[in-house]
């Protein structure tokens, strides 16, 4: 069984959608927050790894052509951002201010946690892309010296974390208006907090894609920049 499941292309893309589908299922039933698809696909993905004893080289190389639609998914997000332009231009100044803020927040607070946890160099650079989407993390982590796999789970984890969280966070500290939502999400979870964001509604989303693609390359420029602060 075992030499079936590694010799197969399609096991590692079957598994991974598998248990995305069953994550679906359980948020449509019982309707919490924490019951993230993603989350939920991502453990049933490492339970079935272990109870099968299969290696992730193994798995991965299915896995990795649903990677492929990684980049052209993040671009197809510039949809909903085209349908509000007229927004957009309207609030320009708030916007970019509002970016631009998020993405020092993310690169200042991850070097005051590494100075205070006396994380070494490459830990710090690893850590330094956590809010930007995969797409473009991977390549900063590599770039600034980082461990690429670390970086990925903490890209991930990062953007669970908003899309769980993204509602509840508005609500305490009562951010009503909703270019402020979706700047707030985008920027500090990428991609899967504006799967978030799209659900809050149409503004959120476009706004929420945008920062995105901004503070994708606000983070490029920063992250090189703070590279050199430890």
């Amino acid at each position: 069984m075992k030499d079936f499941l590694v010799d197969s292309v399609f096991f590692g893309a079957f598994i991974s959608l598998a248990a995305y589908e069953a994550g679906l299922m359980l948020k449509r039933k019982f309707k919490l927050a924490i019951l993230n698809p993603l989350l939920i696909g991502t453990i049933l993905v490492m339970l079935a790894l272990v109870l099968l004893d299969v290696e992730y080289k193994h798995y991965n190389e299915g896995a990795r052509y649903i990677s492929y639609l990684l980049t052209p998914a993040t671009v197809c997000l510039a949809v909903p951002l085209y349908q509000q332009l007229t927004l957009l231009k309207k609030n320009l100044k708030a916007v970019a201010a509002g970016i631009l803020a998020g993405v020092l927040t993310s690169l200042v607070s991850v070097l005051l946690l590494a100075k205070l946890f006396g994380l070494t160099h490459e830990q710090y650079v690893t850590l330094l892309p956590k809010s930007i989407t995969t797409a473009i993390g991977l390549g900063v982590s590599q770039e600034l010296g980082g461990i690429e796999t670390i970086t990925v789970a903490v890209i991930i984890v990062t953007g669970i974390l908003g899309n769980v969280l993204a509602d509840l966070l508005c609500k305490v500290f009562r951010i009503e208006e909703p270019v402020a939502k979706g700047l707030a999400i985008g920027t500090a979870s990428h991609a899967i907090g504006t799967a978030k964001a799209m659900e809050l509604g149409q503004v959120e989303g476009a706004m929420s894609s945008l920062a995105i693609a901004v503070a994708g390359l606000l983070t490029v420029v920063g992250a090189s920049i703070f590279a050199e602060f430890m």
